[in-house]
């Protein structure tokens, strides 16, 4: 007796790649430490951290803003502050080659920073 080996299907095929197109396409960049690229990779990290503090340093003015605990001027001076953070930020990741949508991290089970 001779064993015969399962015959795949097409349709079987078909099924199986798009199931792996699906899970490859959600899969979140990770750090690249490829010795040509730690530059940009180290850029990409710092900078996403500190755009996810200057989220952070946004929500609390807004915050503080509603309870009203902030002057006019100090009001004006923190939002020009993040305004000239978020410029900063996107001139850097500019020079790095970097888009905003890029600068996020995958923490796994907890989805992405930002």
């Amino acid at each position: 007796m001779s064993e015969r080996k399962p015959v795949i299907q097409v349709r079987e095929l078909e099924s199986l790649r798009a199931e792996l197109e699906r899970q490859a396409d959600s899969l979140a960049p990770r750090w690249n430490a490829d010795p040509e690229e730690v530059q940009r990779s180290v850029a990409r990290l710092v900078l996403t951290l500190v755009e996810f503090i200057r989220q952070l340093l946004e929500r609390q003015a807004i915050r503080r803003m509603e309870a009203e605990t902030l002057t006019a001027d100090e009001t004006e001076a923190i939002g020009v502050a993040l305004m000239r953070l978020e410029e900063t930020v996107r001139d850097m990741a500019a020079r790095f080659g970097l888009k905003p949508e890029e600068l996020n991290l995958d923490l796994g089970p907890l989805g992405r920073l930002l």
